[in-house]
């Protein structure tokens, strides 16, 4: 058996066979997992703490070719909020004028129907629904139908911006 001595002087015999370190394969891929975690992050902050400007949000077309309505010649129903069950309280006149319509939303359609025919045999084929801030889509959509005679134009009034 022969002894051979390393570099470091010392014999192969004692520590065994010396051998060469073998090179690292290098990993040429990227992980960007991280990276996009961060910026759905960033995304979803943004998102969350922005404020959009709701002047710029929406920009409404001016009404070319429509035409006002005029209180005169046409019947006008108001609804308001307080009206009894979660219904509107309803007024046939021009805002709120008078009592309101009694009984339940039944009723209160029985009596609108009557009135806009009352006014469709005076004359006047224009309704006009004028409804608070307040009242809600499905009450108007309520009056709507009552009052959605043969041979009346229905007009939903708005507010004119100023």
């Amino acid at each position: 058996m022969s002894t051979t001595e390393g570099p470091s002087g010392t014999d192969e015999a004692d520590h065994g066979r010396v051998l060469r370190r073998r090179r690292l394969k290098s990993d040429n891929t990227l992980d960007i997992t991280p990276m996009i975690d961060v910026t759905f992050l960033l995304l979803i902050f943004f998102i969350v703490s922005g404020r959009p400007d709701v002047q710029a949000a929406l920009k409404l077309p001016q009404a070319e070719y429509g035409v006002g309505v005029s209180r005169k010649n046409s019947l006008v129903i108001s609804l308001a909020e307080g009206g009894r069950r979660g219904n509107a309280a309803v007024y046939l006149a021009d805002g709120k004028v008078g009592d309101p319509l009694t009984g339940d939303a039944a009723s209160q359609e029985a009596q609108i129907r009557a009135a806009v025919q009352s006014a469709v045999r005076g004359g006047t084929t224009e309704v006009l629904i004028k409804g608070d801030k307040d009242v809600r889509h499905r009450e108007v959509a309520r009056v709507m139908r009552a009052a959605g005679v043969a041979g009346v134009r229905l007009h939903l009034a708005v507010a004119e911006m100023r």
